[in-house]
């Protein structure tokens, strides 16, 4: 049986479906009546709190226990990642976020680069000390029977005791989709605990992740969504399940796991304080501590086409089959870090944290076979292909030598700084910097807060840019490092609601995928600056939020961005007896530019010179309320589509977002 006859159907998720619109979200209103009874017989308990861990060492950073209702409806939408996000437009499929300094550097394995933004990893995992036991599930539905948007997530959190705690969580997410041959399945569980002792700390998680989309390769004419009267005869309604796509037998699949395990053992002293008389208290106070911290990773990716004949149209070679595409490519790592640090505050003179580690890291990559017989008479320049075979395996092992300094505790001055250099393997020579600092003072009997922060990397090219193999890309590259410095700061002013950030990149040696889909690499140097501002406005029970952000590339064919990009929120809060409700309007607008296009075969953003999409407000009118321990919205996405604004609704060239539609969720907190 193949990966694919093991999929659910779609007449099975439909009915699933069925079942969690007429029993789910029924069933959880029911439940916000019985909840709101019961909480005014709560006992007294210490509060929950969240925190997540900082690589390399796993010190600890606060976290928020998501139960805001305030733009709950946002998760809605793609658009939710980003105030630029180019996408494919469906909820769940692949994207790439146009705000440049928000953007995560290429990974070892890009395919999972388009997901990123549904994939979890260790900047999103939380860890909860809740006291009682907590159970976040929630509800989102929207479309009609043949464009249905369901998804299903759910936290879990409880304490052994008051030092160990176990958690879980899962996300399943289905969505047709608004146009033809663009479903996504992403299914997401795993498991998570911590034991924060005197002498010993542990937390740790297992995440597995299963991301499958179907693949269209965009709509075969653009005027169906700018201008249906030419393409129609006349008429202007359009079916957006009707418009024909370039691809209908294609598919994407990305699956992956992940383990991490940080362990501390912390040594240090019995200080004994007497409390009166007859009580004294002993308190364990750590000095230093000796930390292992092993992540495995392992994730694959396969694309598989079963109508060649679109296939000829649609890619400019197919190399290995002409009958069908069926590529896979796995990659793993084994990562060890062990180190050793000085904790900070052990003693009053001991005013930060110092640590240093050691990392060896094992990685394996595994590809199609090459199995292209080479023509020795082609001269290497006219050859569509390398030479020389890509290798169908190849392993790697890799060692970097590291320090942090860290100062997290006081109000006025607070800082990290991590250093780390690549002693064996390809990443020899590799070098990461980076560091913060931050500052506050008193302005007006407030504080305001001033962060400053840089990074510099000296990084060895992702061996898959270097090396691949497909039925319709294959290359074998021998990029340089690439170098990147970065410096900025932020200004933070609570009393008039104002955040700055502004910052500026220079970047050597850029690699990318260019115009045809393929890896390149800029040889001179590309600078980008960016200013975003945070201006929020309140007056009584309306509010304002704004987020402006300025960016410029000094080469916007090697790195295209929207010159100005805003997300703008307006809605009033009230409450009625024990309902809170947030009523508003957002839009997210941004200049036009030449948006990256999208290529299904190696799930990758590419640079294009020929289409400018952009300067389109994409509007939606919401209802966020929250009843004690449920919060639940209700949201008509896109309302403006066809009142005003335009018809280009595009975010990714050929990739139309999604039309006007409503959707509603609901969320309970079983705190209890």
């Amino acid at each position: 049986m193949t990966v694919w006859s093991k999929t659910v159907t779609f007449a099975a998720i439909m009915k699933i479906s069925s079942v969690f619109r007429t029993i789910i979200v029924p069933f959880a209103l029911i439940l916000v009546i019985g909840t709101n009874s019961y909480a005014a017989k709560k006992q007294v308990i210490a509060p929950s709190y969240a925190w997540k861990m900082m690589p390399p060492l796993g010190l600890h950073e606060p976290a928020s226990i998501d139960t805001n209702y305030i733009d709950y409806s946002r998760q809605a939408v793609p658009s939710a990642i980003s105030a630029a996000y180019a996408t494919t437009g469906n909820l769940g499929a692949e994207g790439i976020n146009m705000i440049f300094f928000e953007r995560e550097p290429m990974s070892d394995f890009f395919f999972r680069d388009a997901l990123r933004a549904w994939i979890p990893s260790i900047s999103t995992m939380k860890f909860y000390n809740t006291r009682l036991p907590m159970t976040l599930l929630s509800y989102n539905t929207g479309g009609s029977k043949e464009t249905a948007q369901d998804r299903l997530s759910g936290t879990f959190s409880g304490n052994i005791n008051s030092k160990a705690q176990v958690g879980a969580l899962i996300d399943y997410l289905y969505s047709k989709g608004s146009y033809n041959y663009q479903a996504t399945k992403d299914l997401i569980w795993g498991f998570s605990g911590s034991y924060i002792g005197d002498r010993y700390e542990f937390q740790g998680y297992f995440n597995h992740y299963n991301l499958l989309n179907k693949e269209n390769g965009g709509i075969t004419d653009d005027r169906y969504i700018t201008d249906p009267a030419e393409i129609q005869g006349g008429s202007t309604n359009v079916n957006a399940k009707t418009i024909p796509t370039n691809l209908t037998a294609a598919h994407s699949k990305v699956v992956g796991t992940e383990l991490l395990l940080n362990n501390r053992y912390k040594v240090g002293y019995w200080h004994e304080e007497e409390i009166d008389d007859t009580t004294t208290r002993r308190t364990y106070i750590p000095v230093s501590s000796f930390i292992w911290t092993l992540k495995y990773n392992e994730a694959k990716h396969i694309f598989k086409n079963d109508a060649p004949g679109e296939a000829a149209k649609f890619w400019e070679h197919t190399y290995l089959n002409d009958r069908g595409t069926y590529d896979r490519t796995t990659y793993s790592t084994l990562t060890n870090t062990l180190g050793i640090s000085l904790l900070e505050g052990f003693h009053k003179y001991a005013k930060a944290g110092l640590g240093a580690y050691v990392t060896h890291q094992l990685r394996k990559y595994h590809q199609t076979t090459d199995t292209i017989d080479r023509l020795p008479v082609l001269p290497e320049g006219l050859s569509p292909y390398p030479v020389d075979k890509v290798p169908e395996k190849s392993n790697e092992n890799l060692i970097w030598v590291g320090a942090q300094l860290t100062k997290q505790r006081g109000s006025l001055l607070t800082y990290d700084a991590t250093a780390e250099i690549g002693v064996v393997g390809p990443v020899a020579g590799d070098l990461k910097v980076d560091g913060r600092v931050s500052t506050r003072f008193h302005l007006l009997r407030d504080s305001v807060t001033i962060t400053g922060y840089g990074s510099f990397t000296n990084r060895e090219a992702p061996y898959l840019m270097n090396h691949y193999v497909s039925n319709h890309f294959i290359w074998d590259n021998d990029f340089g490092k690439e170098r990147r410095f970065r410096a900025g700061g932020i200004l933070d002013v609570p009393f008039s609601k104002t955040k700055v950030n502004i910052g500026v990149e220079n970047i050597q040696n850029y690699i990318y995928f260019g115009d045809n889909s393929m890896p390149t690499q800029h040889g001179g140097s590309v600078q980008v600056f960016s200013a975003t501002v945070n201006q929020n406005f309140s007056f009584r029970a309306l509010h304002w939020e704004n987020r402006l952000t300025y960016q410029t590339s000094s080469e916007e064919s090697v790195i295209p961005l929207p010159k100005f990009a805003v997300y703008s929120n307006l809605y009033v809060l009230f409450k009625i007896a024990t309902l809170y409700v947030q009523l508003g309007v957002d839009c997210d607008y941004y200049t036009e530019y030449y948006a990256p296009a999208y290529q299904p075969a190696t799930m990758s953003f590419h640079t294009q010179k020929e289409i400018k999409l952009g300067n389109y407000p994409f509007m939606n009118l919401y209802a966020n309320m929250k009843l004690s321990k449920a919060r639940f919205y209700l949201l008509y996405s896109h309302f403006n589509k066809g009142m005003f604004g335009g018809d280009n609704y595009f975010s990714s060239p050929h990739y139309p977002l999604n039309p006007s539609r409503f959707l509603l969720g609901v969320s309970v907190d079983f705190a209890n």
